[in-house]
């Protein structure tokens, strides 16, 4: 069995398991041999296949890629259902980050980072398809997920829903948006031309493939997504119809139990109501900048966009137990901190909303926090070393996995690179321990503690510009 372990290494010693066969006794060959029988009833000779699993369950995630290479049976076993419930039943999950990224050629791709290890894979592309839903209604865009990219600016939609220029119509794919529940990663609607698109699609870590899944009810692109009581919700965004796009308020939710959609209250946007004159309440268009899940309801930051000009509008809040909108409190949707390419990023870490603030100033930035009780947002983190990339869509990005906030931008050397923000105490003593191994980037000194940026990994990916990430569990 060691021939067959030793596969869970970087790289498999092939040749020195051949010479094995070559010197070894009759007897040996004959046993080492059933390792690789494809005819072989049980995952592991002599042990019945309920203790194999037990076993092969107690892998790191990293190995399976080269363990589904043993035999037809092992990559079977290594693409079930039933490896991953006895992993979880075993609290032996791990949470991986997927990073969306699109290169120089507009080409988007996924990877995934095990913080742990700290090694990379690249995901299998995304489906090169024509969405049947938008084919039949005469659209002639192709939805090439694995060939083009995500470069559409949202300022460019907005000068084309103002009729000032006709970007659409020559733009390839882009505008998806993101998001990951029960396990699985999924991106959702987008622009291909001038169509927005209805169709999501999702991959499953288990089975390391994409698949088609039940299309949204409404063409999006630039919608804002998140997860509450294990379902999607999607909000806004803007649809393609016949007079041009149009901001939507609407808003759905996906149970992948049932694979099914429906339908949710429209954001009232009841502060951009209290636009004065008919000609700004036409001129500025609503759009939802951010959701987050928060307290077992969805917060949703707004704005009114006229380019190149945008104006925060306060925000409202769904809750799924009235299935109704209500205003957000004045200092949290006032003070929730400036967006980033129409999204404010924020997170939700141990119960608590964080927000990301980029500084006026290069290479600098801020995390805050909101305080409930005093409804007004307060700095946690004084200074994000991070770079300044203006020609960069998303420059960085704000997620949080292994309890703690991580931001991802790009470093000196043009690296992508995963920034964790650990606490210490006045002795410089970690307050809560790290398995992750890594150099300290930057120290913000405060009156009790100290935030120690670690950069856990980077990641050289030539030009690529960051999109989107997500954190999985499984």
């Amino acid at each position: 069995m060691g021939g067959v372990l030793s596969l869970v290494g970087p790289k498999c010693r092939t040749s020195e398991y051949n010479e094995m066969l070559n010197n070894g006794s009759c007897k040996r060959q004959k046993t080492s041999s059933i390792f690789y029988d494809e005819e072989s009833p049980r995952l592991i000779p002599f042990l019945p296949d309920e203790l194999s699993i037990q076993i092969l369950a107690r892998l790191p995630r990293y190995c399976y890629c080269n363990l589904r290479l043993v035999s037809k049976k092992w990559k079977a076993t290594f693409e079930s259902a039933e490896l991953f419930k006895v992993r979880k039943e075993l609290g032996l999950t791990e949470e991986w980050l997927y990073v969306l990224i699109k290169d120089e050629a507009d080409k988007l791709s996924w990877h995934a980072l095990d913080p742990l290890s700290r090694n990379w894979q690249r995901l299998p592309p995304m489906p090169n398809v024509v969405c049947a839903e938008e084919s039949k209604s005469g659209f002639s865009g192709l939805w090439l997920w694995n060939v083009v990219g995500s470069g559409i600016k949202i300022a460019e939609v907005v000068r084309s829903w103002l009729g000032q220029n006709d970007t659409l119509d020559q733009m390839p794919f882009g505008g998806c948006s993101v998001s990951a529940v029960d396990g699985c990663l999924y991106v959702l609607g987008g622009f291909s031309r001038a169509t927005t698109m209805r169709c999501v699609w999702r991959f499953d870590p288990i089975s390391n493939k994409w698949s088609k899944t039940t299309s949204m009810s409404t063409g999006r692109a630039y919608c804002k997504t998140s997860i509450l009581n294990n379902k999607l919700y999607v909000v806004g965004g803007v649809s393609q119809g016949r007079g041009g796009l149009t901001p939507l308020q609407s808003a759905e939710v996906f149970d992948p139990c049932t694979g099914t959609w429906s339908d949710v209250p429209s954001m009232p946007f009841s502060r951009a109501q209290l636009v004065p004159t008919a000609y700004l309440s036409d001129l500025l268009k609503p759009i939802a900048t951010g959701m987050t899940s928060y307290m077992g309801r969805l917060f949703v930051p707004q704005s009114l966009y006229s380019w190149p000009f945008i104006v925060d509008v306060g925000g409202e809040i769904y809750d799924p137990e009235t299935n109704s909108w209500t205003e957000m409190p004045t200092g949290m949707g006032e003070g929730w901190p400036a967006r980033q390419a129409g999204t404010k990023l924020s997170v939700v870490v141990d119960g608590e909303l964080y927000a990301f603030d980029p500084s006026t100033s290069p290479n600098s930035g801020k995390i805050k926090v909101y305080d409930q009780k005093e409804d007004t947002w307060k700095v946690a983190i004084g200074k994000v070393p991070v770079a300044d990339y203006t020609e960069s869509e998303s420059p960085y990005l704000l997620t949080g996995f292994h309890g703690k906030i991580h931001v991802l931008t790009k470093d000196a050397n043009h690296n992508i690179a995963i920034m964790q923000a650990d606490v210490q105490d006045n002795l410089g003593s970690p307050s809560c321990s790290t398995s992750v191994s890594a150099k300290p980037l930057h120290e913000h000194p405060d009156s009790s503690e100290t935030v120690f940026w670690k950069v856990i990994d980077s990641k050289d990916l030539g030009s690529a510009e960051l999109v989107g990430c997500q954190v999985i569990d499984v």
